[in-house]
């Protein structure tokens, strides 16, 4: 039997405009001139993407939720919906985010899928929106949990339920907090170590609700200089579509100059960075 959960994200849609509307005002009234703050061609980008994924995501919907409901079937674990397994169902879906998450920022391809959330040098609550279309790349880190028993519909209240969590750290509003809630929580800091573009941030905190897991996973870094937002190579479109496909055109054009398969591969499924190593130039002959 399928539980009955509300649709977090919907109900929350109230609460995004308003705090949005809020940050907005802040912004205005006080200004900080070393914050990203808000520039309307970029923030309008950010809700068109939100609105294009919540099409596409529909889309993709459909054999996910086939795969999904098949090993669900296959499995002899249940795991009901209940007042003390839902919070542990929210602990096993924050662990597996974080490591899709990572996953998805050291594997070219997926990173091609999630570029998209960091392709704003800007960092505010339109940010968050700014979501990308082709995120039938996260679905298999989550296989796990429907083999252990947990529905498909359970998943889905999960992941919103992170996702909307999440909404709120993308802010330079809020400052950090204090220590206690800072060590255990993904927080508006923290956050912006994740979005920033400098070498010593690059690849770090990719909890959702958790910052414990990069703590103990070794992929924590505190926010100390101020972050710069944005990509290593930033890209000049605030066209929908470039902006949702941009990185994989990349990966097209260096598979088509590779000079071996094991170049192509690379190209794909290493990091968004690598690029094979330069052969060696042969010092000249000397004369006797």
């Amino acid at each position: 039997m399928e539980p009955n959960l509300p649709d977090v994200v919907l109900w929350s849609i109230p609460a995004f405009v308003l705090l949005t509307v809020v940050e907005m005002v802040s912004v205005r009234f006080h200004p900080d001139e070393d914050a990203a703050g808000y520039e309307k061609k970029d923030a309008a980008t950010s809700v068109g993407m939100g609105l294009g994924s919540l099409v596409f995501d529909f889309v993709w919907k459909i054999p996910i939720v086939a795969v999904y409901t098949a090993v669900y079937e296959l499995t002899p674990l249940r795991i009901p919906v209940l007042w003390w397994t839902v919070p542990l169902m929210l602990l096993g879906q924050d662990f597996f985010y974080y490591w899709s998450h990572r996953g998805h920022h050291v594997i070219r391809i997926l990173w091609a899928c999630h570029v998209v959330h960091h392709s704003s040098r800007k960092f505010n609550l339109t940010t968050a929106l700014r979501q990308p279309w082709t995120s039938l790349t996260v679905w298999p880190f989550y296989v796990p949990l429907i083999a252990l028993g947990v529905h498909p519909a359970a998943l889905a209240f999960c992941s919103s339920a992170n996702l909307v969590y999440q909404f709120w750290v993308h802010t330079e509003r809020i400052d950090k907090l204090p220590r206690p809630f800072e060590y255990v929580l993904n927080t508006p800091s923290h956050h912006r170590v994740h979005h920033a573009s400098q070498g010593g941030y690059l690849d770090r905190n990719f909890g959702g609700i958790l910052i414990l897991w990069d703590r103990w996973f070794g992929s924590f870094t505190a926010e100390t200089e101020r972050p710069v937002f944005g990509l290593t190579k930033n890209i000049a479109t605030h066209n929908p579509l470039r902006v949702a496909t941009h990185e994989y055109a990349a990966i097209l054009r260096d598979v088509r100059a590779a000079s071996s398969w094991g170049e192509r591969a690379g190209r794909v499924f290493r990091g968004p960075g690598w690029a094979p190593a330069a052969a060696p130039v042969p010092e000249p002959e000397r004369v006797a």
